[in-house]
């Protein structure tokens, strides 16, 4: 009978044990989320699924709506960091109008505006948010008058909590998109006036602040300008969604108790914060984070959003009109099958190098052969044939290079022939040769610059070249780190307007690389 209790007994506290595990277990799948931020940043206009690129809005938007399906999601907020309409030929034909429809289609709550958002002028950067029902953030951009040139930021209720959310755009804006397109405005260092905001938001009964910030964590970004010194100066903001760095924080960042979050760039990943207002007490344990990589979604099959994607493709239809307008006409073929310009200059890379410096007022321009992906026929030439040509949305940056930093970029340049080679140089402003007898790495000579000044490996030159290989894209590091004097608007629409005014300036190739074989 003892030995019988004694089992009995110890059964009792077995199925105790598991019915207080199972009560445990449960209390944690109901657990409530009252905000659930999900967060893009630096699309760049990318709207659709890309080889190269992510999963575009209408994979997003079937996971929004997943997530409004589970009863523990109270409340969906769709926030987006910034450098979002401008990048593609999608967002450029329309000048960010086409992008700004779809974000609305799928209700975005609010955006931070990036320095590639005045791309268009600021003057559209103003039109694109009143044509919006979103709102564009940016509580440091101010007008020559003292007053805020965009909306500084927003309060929405939610679950009987007074959320803020304010804007911030990178100072480095001054040069990161051209400097005419903000002209007159300034760009405040970013911690005062976060500090005001939190401030006015607080004495609004803000009881969770959310600085949405286009100022990323880059080392090359000056300190305080980064979204880490909001955190460090401002313990009091809850969560920082960022931008501008497109850093990739497969985890929450926490400093000094702000979680600080950023998904990369091109919709590559998804970023999904759960935040339960019932812990705000606990600080940054209140919100739960998880980055969805691209891999991630398409391995869970999860399907396009119907309407966002047949709403994307209707725009695509109506922008085919604008496509087939003619801006210009070729007497000769412009080369620019692979082939070719991966393997030496052809009369549409020359074309292309030129058109650069003529926008940028470069001494130099570089670029990179992979990057041109199509001929243009003899006869007349198409807005949609530019777009054949390049196809990447790649948009030209201006930088402050040595004379040994340009060598050195076209020993790299040169370095795989004669194989052809995506990181082909292309190059205008300058006549090189190229043996490739010799060993890579020193196969360049007799450097010598078109304006008639003499090549010097001391001195500095500003040289034009792609915002892929500005940071280093196809391993062309010496661009990396580099001073960054100016950004401009996208390659294909340099070239279109180069076309309209110039004409075709290069209908053979003029030998400026002279390669002996």
């Amino acid at each position: 009978m003892k030995k019988t209790a004694k089992i009995l007994g110890i059964l009792g506290i077995i199925l105790a044990f598991q019915a207080c595990s199972k009560i445990e277990v449960a209390k944690e799948k109901t657990k409530d989320f009252e905000l659930v931020v999900v967060h893009l940043n630096d699309v760049h206009g990318r709207a659709e699924e890309g080889k190269y690129d992510g999963v575009g809005y209408a994979k997003v938007a079937t996971i929004i709506e997943n997530l409004k399906k589970d009863p523990v999601n109270k409340n969906i907020m769709f926030l987006d960091a910034g450098d979002t309409m401008h990048g593609t030929t999608f967002a450029t034909l329309e000048r960010g109008a086409s992008i700004a429809k779809v974000l609305d289609k799928m209700n975005l709550e609010a955006m931070a505006v990036g320095n590639h958002d005045f791309n268009y002028g600021k003057n559209r950067t103003l039109e694109l948010n009143k044509m919006s029902k979103f709102e564009m953030l940016s509580a440091n951009t101010i007008n020559a008058d003292g007053s805020n040139f965009i909306t500084p930021y927003i309060i929405r209720e939610i679950d009987g909590v007074k959320v803020g959310i304010f804007g911030l755009t990178t100072p480095e804006t001054h040069y990161k998109t051209n400097p005419k397109n903000v002209e007159g405005l300034t760009f405040e260092s970013p911690v005062p006036i976060a500090k005001k905001m939190v401030k006015e938001l607080k004495e609004q009964g803000a009881e969770f602040i959310i600085a949405l910030t286009h100022l990323g964590i880059d080392e090359s970004t000056k300190p305080e300008f980064r979204s880490t010194a909001l955190a460090e100066a401002i313990p009091e903001i809850n969560l920082i969604v960022d931008g501008h760095s497109h850093t990739a924080l497969k985890e929450k960042m926490v400093v000094n108790g702000v979680t600080l979050i950023q998904t990369g760039e091109y919709s590559k990943n998804l970023g999904i914060a759960k935040i339960d207002f019932d812990e705000l007490s606990k600080g940054t344990d209140a919100i739960d984070y998880r980055l969805m990589s691209k891999k991630e979604i398409l391995d869970n099959g999860i399907e396009p959003n119907k309407e966002i994607a047949n709403f994307i493709s209707d725009i695509k239809k109506e922008q085919n009109k604008i496509t087939e307008v003619k801006i210009g006409k070729t007497e000769v073929k412009l080369v620019g099958e692979r082939e070719f310009v991966r393997a030496g200059e052809t009369n549409l890379s020359n074309l292309i190098a030129d058109a650069m410096m003529w926008k940028s007022g470069a001494d130099i321009s570089i670029t990179n052969g992979g990057g041109i992906r199509a001929s243009i026929n003899q006869g007349d030439i198409t807005v949609g044939d530019v777009i054949s040509v390049l196809p990447f949305g790649n948009y030209v940056i201006t930088k402050e290079l040595t004379g040994k930093d340009i060598k050195d970029a076209l020993e790299h340049g040169f370095r795989d022939l004669p194989n052809v080679a995506g990181s082909l140089a292309q190059i205008g402003g300058m006549t090189v040769n190229v043996d490739i007898t010799q060993p890579a790495g020193n196969r360049v000579s007799n450097i010598k610059l078109k304006n008639g000044k003499k090549f010097n490996l001391n001195s500095k030159y500003l040289v034009a070249t792609n915002d892929f290989m500005a940071i280093g894209g196809d391993d062309y590091l010496m661009f990396k780190g580099r001073k960054e004097v100016a950004n401009f608007p996208g390659l294909d629409e340099i070239l279109i307007d180069y076309i309209k005014v110039k004409g075709i300036t290069a209908k053979k190739a003029d030998g400026r690389v002279k390669i002996k074989r």
